[in-house]
């Protein structure tokens, strides 16, 4: 039995066949998405080289993964979909090849000890998928053997090319392409491991000593502060101006004396006029005694 070899079909060939189908699967409300490389860095990015430097230190991967970076660079996976512990691309070579890599589930004792290694260290989610934590933190979540990224024995591929190897050059280049996309997206690395990243979060605040709860007391301004140094009339909770609010000391239910004087009488009468005082005449004083001798 004789084989022979493919025709030699050009890369600029390939991109126009591979751009033609994946326009008929756009059409058909695929969301088609391409791994798009710039320059010759596959990734860039630390979650991105993490996943690759990983890949690269299993022997097994060594002879195959430098055929797939080729594939990468000059855009052959035209289309690469990350879902809960699969990955699914469209490879274009001579043909368009369908690949398939499943990822199994990350163990349940491997995520606890994850988490519980990690608590009190990650104090929020930007910080952890833009890898702005302590290497330490990072050098736990990505261990090569009790870490978030897959063993090889976890890894399983599929490939519709007549390459019978277990990887092929079309398998190396979606592996390389899912690094490309962690560089964009690394919280796609939790769902392929099918683990929730906003539980590293949750379990932060356990290992927080007392001290980062909350401010001091004596930190905290209040409300008549506030309105002192800035000027403003403070809501009290119950959204009572402060002009509303009893003074401190203050027993509730009294009313405060009222400053206008109340009118007597009915309402709408006319106070009484007052008499004009009777004018002196001359000399007299008015009903007032004088001492002896006064002029």
């Amino acid at each position: 039995m004789f084989y022979e070899w493919r025709p030699y079909v050009s890369v600029a060939e390939r991109r126009r066949k591979s751009a033609r189908e994946m326009e008929k699967l756009k059409k058909k409300g695929h969301p088609v998405s391409p791994v798009l490389i710039e320059g010759r860095k596959i990734s860039r990015t630390f979650w991105g080289n993490a996943w690759c430097d990983h890949l690269e230190r299993y022997s097994d991967y060594s002879s195959r993964l430098p055929r797939g970076r080729t594939y990468v660079r000059n855009g052959s996976v035209v289309d690469l979909q990350i879902s809960p512990g699969e990955v699914a691309a469209t490879v274009s070579g001579s043909e368009l090849y369908k690949v398939v890599v499943k990822v199994k589930q990350l163990p349940t004792a491997q995520w606890t000890s994850i988490r519980g290694d990690c608590a009190g260290a990650i104090d929020s989610l930007v910080e952890l998928l833009q890898a702005r934590l302590s290497k330490g933190v990072m050098e736990r979540i990505c261990h090569q053997k009790t870490g978030l990224f897959p063993a090889p024995t976890e890894l399983s591929f599929s490939c519709s090319c007549p390459d019978w190897a277990s990887m092929c050059k079309h398998v190396a280049a979606v592996l390389y392409g899912i690094g490309a996309r962690f560089d964009h997206q690394p919280e796609l690395l939790f769902k392929l491991r099918q683990v929730d990243e906003a539980e590293l979060i949750s379990m932060a605040s356990e290992g927080l000593p007392l001290s980062k709860v909350g401010p001091a007391a004596d930190r905290v301004l209040a409300g008549d502060g506030l309105s002192e140094l800035f000027g403003l009339e403070m809501d009290d909770a119950k959204g009572l101006p402060k002009a509303k609010r009893p003074k401190a000391g203050a027993t509730a239910g009294v009313k405060k004396a009222e400053a206008k004087p109340k009118r007597g009488g009915q309402r709408g009468k006319r106070p009484a006029k007052l008499k004009p005082k009777a004018k002196l005449k001359s000399g007299k004083t008015g009903g007032v005694k004088q001492p002896r001798g006064a002029t």
